[in-house]
């Protein structure tokens, strides 16, 4: 146990105005030491809850019984997710986009994970090597799903090669088990070309079909390679080998529609884009579960752009809906600055991917007076071209050609905390930006308070 401090208090809530101060170590809860905010979760559910606290610099702990309703929030955050500690993943992915990063990025970052809690929690990927039979009758007892689970193949061999880990030849099993049990699992296959794609996609395309048909969804996700891979077997897919993973997914959903009743495979829509296709509309996708593998994000986006279809489920697991728990090194607050700086022209910052699709999107909708400043990604070597990877550098760089009266707006999904990837802050840029939450309507919004406000001075 190392102990989780309470990070905040909210006011008018049983835990208020019980002597309890933000930085006091949670010992125990009702007499059991919690090993993660789950466990935490369960236990203060009642309603008599009995806390021993502990205040640095105090020799004794502290006991503090609270009287509340049964369900109703204690009213303490808790600093972390798991109290003690994190599981780390002990494969050596040849893809793994960790092993790319260069020092002095965002520490958050190189936290390499492989633990169900997570999977839960926050809808982090597990590869399932490091389960137990421990971990699963915990999974089944607590009802702890949807889970997230990372296939790459069903191959043995090329399974256990991709993840360098002997143990990824039969970790999936544990899926099997899982499934069988009711558990609701979410699974992703990276796709790298000239390794598990091709034949060898098709092969654990069908075996997910006859082997584990209950998945509620399979992600096909293109390899991410940046400037500072050391993997001679890793590179980009061409406009070809894109178009064969999407074909080939198009097969397996009017396989799975045809076997199972329903559609649960599906391309990444940066495999559209790398194939010069148009992503899926809304109507292709049930849920959002898989957005942030780029699943449905695109039509998504413009769904909510029109209005049609807001996107209150971006992000994945549970997190969102359990008392205390933190989102610092997960889902962190994006940060930055919403007020509006007003200039005589309107510029969007933007990825190279996003571009085309927003000038679209912009054009369709009456705003053919917003323009878009397009960031190449060389912070990463070219290949990244996702807005969501942008660094401070490569923005501060496109910066440089923009005139000082522009309103310049930036979508937060490059920011944690105020930072970008590289580290710098927003403050750092060249130039003062406004922040805008990345969801079509929360773009639009700001254009028509942009243009409301020139309204009200003219």
């Amino acid at each position: 146990m190392s102990g989780a401090k309470i990070s905040a208090i909210s006011p008018s809530s049983p835990a208020a105005d019980r002597g309890i101060a933000i930085g006091d170590t949670l010992i125990s809860v009702n007499g059991q030491e919690p090993t993660d905010i789950i466990e935490y979760q369960q236990l203060i559910d009642g309603a008599r809850v009995t806390l021993m606290l502990q205040r640095e610099g105090d020799a004794l702990a502290r006991k503090v019984i609270i009287e509340k309703e049964v369900g109703q929030p204690l009213g303490l955050s808790i600093d972390s997710a798991v109290f003690d500690r994190i599981r780390t993943c002990d494969n050596h992915c040849s893809f793994c986009f960790i092993y790319q990063l260069p020092k002095g990025m965002r520490r958050s970052l190189y936290v390499k994970d492989d633990d169900f809690r997570l999977s839960f929690l926050y809808g982090n990927y597990t590869t399932l090597t490091r389960f137990t039979e421990f971990d699963l009758e915990r999974v089944i007892e607590e009802k702890l799903s949807p889970l997230y689970v990372s296939i790459h193949s069903t191959n043995p061999e090329l399974r256990a090669d991709m993840l360098r880990n002997p143990r990824g030849a039969t970790s999936l099993r544990w899926l099997r088990e899982l499934l069988k049990a009711g558990v609701e699992v979410h699974a992703q296959l990276v796709v790298c070309p000239g390794v598990n794609d091709g034949a060898e996609l098709e092969r654990t395309l069908i075996d997910v079909m006859s082997l584990y048909p209950e998945l509620t969804s399979v992600a096909l996700v293109p390899v991410g390679v940046s400037a500072f891979s050391v993997e001679s077997t890793m590179r980009t897919h061409t406009v070809d080998e894109a178009r064969s993973v999407v074909a080939l997914a198009d097969r397996f959903q009017a396989l799975s529609l045809d076997l199972l009743g329903r559609v649960n495979v599906f391309a990444s829509d940066e495999f559209y884009l790398v194939a010069g296709l148009t992503p899926p509309p809304a109507t292709k996708f049930e849920s959002l579960d898989q957005a942030e593998n780029g699943i449905g994000l695109v039509a998504a986006f413009m769904e909510s752009f029109k209005g049609s279809r807001p996107m209150d489920k971006l992000g994945t697991g549970f997190f969102q809906s359990v008392d205390g728990a933190p989102a610092w090194g997960y889902r962190a607050d994006r940060g930055g600055d919403d007020t509006i700086v007003s200039g005589d022209e309107i510029m969007i910052i933007s990825g190279e991917y996003a571009t085309p699709l927003l000038r679209s999107l912009l054009d369709d909708h009456g705003y053919p007076d917003v323009s878009i400043l397009t960031v190449v990604n060389n912070y990463f070597g070219g290949n990244i071209k996702v807005a969501g990877l942008m660094t401070g550098a490569d923005i501060s760089h496109a910066l440089q050609t923009v005139g000082d009266s522009v309103t310049l707006l930036l979508p937060d999904v490059c920011l944690s905390e105020g930072r970008f990837l590289d580290g710098m802050t927003l403050e750092e840029l060249p130039r003062r930006v406004t922040t805008v939450r990345t969801t079509g309507q929360d773009l639009r919004t700001t254009l028509e308070r942009i243009r409301s406000q020139r309204l009200v001075r003219s």
